[in-house]
């Protein structure tokens, strides 16, 4: 059986506390041998300077780091120097996001879509940076249509993506059905699924809700019967998503990539089981 291709997702710390935690997940999950980590960054680049410190943080111990980068409410001058920072720290690998709009704030930038971020890296940088795109299975929040969302997603990719993430849902045939639409499309990339612990009832469903991510009915109802049992919630979450794993990689799913919440315990769990 060839090895899983892992790799994880942070988001910096605010705190010196945090930063102290991240460290330690890091230690955590670091015998897993990641692939690379990525790292988020909030809306209208408000951590900008905590991302760029965390992917140095992380590529100082020798761990292939990727930066996310936004582009919405961002100019083409704020974005080229970001990226000229990136290049100088030796950051060749980067996550590219339309990103959110934050409120209150009316500009949406030179650049609107992930696709005319992707082409903008590329005629910049050419082939420097190793970039990502997201995809999404479930379908983008604010698609208008199955088909429309599919054409944006194929867009990016053709613009000069190397790699999809998706974003973690919990129906495999949802991500089966994706990719194979985007390959009769002319996808030819690694779409890498994106996989959520589930430790957290509300925290969940706030999250899924904000993203569209579907959670099963029978999965949410037993959640919820849990209550504040946090030892249930997690035995059973392990349950769950270790087995929604088991099925993507025995379809031979190029890579697994776990949004950590900046815990080791869950995706240590989950990794484990999976003998990864």
């Amino acid at each position: 059986m060839k090895p899983i291709e892992l790799s994880f997702e942070f988001f910096p710390p605010k705190t010196a506390e945090g930063v102290d935690k991240l460290r330690a997940t890091r230690a955590q999950l670091a015998p897993l041998k990641p692939k690379f980590v990525s790292v988020t960054f909030g809306a209208g680049g408000s951590t900008q300077q905590g991302t760029l410190d965390t992917v140095v943080d992380i590529a100082r111990e020798g761990i292939e780091a990727a930066p996310h980068v936004s582009c919405i409410g961002s100019s083409k001058d704020s974005l080229r120097a970001i990226l000229n920072e990136y290049r100088a720290h030796g950051i060749r690998h980067i996550v590219a996001l339309r990103g959110d709009l934050p409120s209150g704030m009316g500009e949406v930038g030179e650049l609107r879509y992930a696709s005319e971020l992707v082409s903008f890296i590329r005629a910049e940088f050419g082939d420097w940076f190793w970039i990502e795109v997201a995809g999404y299975p479930e379908y983008h929040p604010q698609s208008r249509s199955p088909r429309h969302d599919m054409d944006n997603f194929v867009r990016k990719v053709k613009a000069g993506a190397n790699s999809v993430i998706t974003q973690y849902f919990f129906n495999a045939d949802a991500y089966f059905r994706f990719v194979d639409d985007a390959q009769k499309l002319g996808v030819d990339v690694p779409v890498v699924p994106g996989i959520m612990p589930i430790t957290n009832y509300s925290q969940l469903m706030r999250f899924s809700e904000m993203c569209g991510a579907e959670v099963p009915r029978w999965v949410a109802r037993r959640l919820e019967s849990f209550g504040d049992d946090r030892e249930s919630i997690r035995a059973f979450g392990l349950d769950v998503v270790t087995d929604l794993c088991e099925r993507l990689l025995d379809a031979n799913v190029p890579g697994l990539h776990f949004y950590t919440l900046n815990g080791a315990a869950a995706t240590k769990a989950i990794c484990e089981r999976l003998h990864a």
